[in-house]
């Protein structure tokens, strides 16, 4: 059971309720099979093309096993979150320690940010392929190996500090988190105490991971077409522009949907469906009615004005 505290700052929740799709409560069990068919197209889809890469020999080039390595970490951040998901839809079970919510939380955005970091791996690759002669020279087993090291450990030490400082912060606000997964600003909103060094933090390897990866992007691809321009086949440069506009395709598809969650969720509103969750639970427990919760969450009717009516004079007060 999670430890509450009404505005304490020494005590905080240890426990949370992942309260996904508020409006849908007694339907959600019918989001189960089209989210699980999604599910499993996608692992089918991304591992097929894996196997493919793996078990041809003359697919074993930089460019394709990056390609497979960006598949696995696909299916390993859907993984993450839909299995969970699909358990508390169709069992009604969507509690979660703080524990497993950092650990969920740590996960996501590792992936989230090494897929990114893949795709700068990859744009390096198609810009040292414009020197053909030296790219086997250049790009060796050993330098890819290295290059997804560093993107593995630079994509630990980006999202590492935003977790723990996460850890460290109290909630006492509430145990409900509005989102089908442990998401970072969706946490936050629990907390009783001060994030400003959360938020500085948070925005600060917004940006680092951001804008130096578009400025790397930017410069890469903007070298390759000007290269491919001046192809003078044109069957090769159709080639190059083909190459260069799938792998630009994929990297807005990655970015564009990263940003456009976070906007999306920052400009919800922050309202609770407390007339959804007031119910009792179907544990056939008693909803939890003391501290910041039942305050927080609790619909407060309004109060009309009414007038009272003016008194009828008694009968020693009628005139005779």
């Amino acid at each position: 059971m999670s430890r509450w505290s009404n505005g304490s700052s020494n005590v905080s929740y240890t426990s949370f309720l992942l309260v996904g799709f508020p409006g849908l409560r007694e339907s959600r069990a019918l989001l189960v099979l089209p989210f699980l068919s999604l599910y499993l197209m996608i692992i089918f889809t991304n591992a097929l093309v894996i196997h493919t890469v793996l078990t041809q020999q003359s697919l074993h080039q930089p460019m394709y096993l990056l390609i497979a390595l960006l598949l696995a970490v696909n299916i390993c951040a859907a993984s993450t979150v839909v299995p969970t998901m699909l358990f508390s839809f169709s069992t009604h079970f969507n509690h979660i320690s703080l524990a497993h919510c950092l650990i969920q939380m740590f996960c996501i955005y590792f992936l989230i940010v090494f897929d990114c970091n893949i795709l700068l791996v990859m744009a390096l690759d198609q810009y040292v392929v414009i020197y053909p002669l030296r790219y086997p020279e250049i790009v060796t087993g050993w330098l890819l190996a290295g290059l997804v090291g560093a993107a593995a450990t630079r994509s630990t030490c980006i999202v590492a500090p935003v977790v723990f400082l996460a850890s460290r912060v109290h909630f006492c606000r509430s145990d409900m988190i509005q989102h089908f997964v442990c998401e970072h600003m969706a946490l936050m909103k629990l907390s009783c105490g001060d994030i400003s060094l959360n938020k500085t933090v948070g925005l600060s390897v917004c940006i680092f991971n951001k804008v130096p990866d578009m400025l790397l992007l930017g410069t890469s691809y903007s070298h390759i077409i000007h290269a491919a321009f001046r192809i003078s086949s044109g069957r090769a440069c159709s080639k190059a522009l083909n190459t260069c506009g799938s792998h630009l395709l994929a990297v807005f598809t990655v970015y564009s949907s990263t940003m456009f969650s976070s906007i999306v969720y920052c400009a919800a509103p922050s309202t609770c469906c407390s007339h959804v969750w007031s119910t009792p639970s179907s544990t056939g427990q008693e909803p939890r009615k003391s501290g910041s919760t039942a305050t927080l969450f609790q619909r407060t009717p309004l109060e009309v004005p009414s007038k009272k009516p003016p008194s009828l004079p008694s009968h020693k007060e009628l005139p005779g």
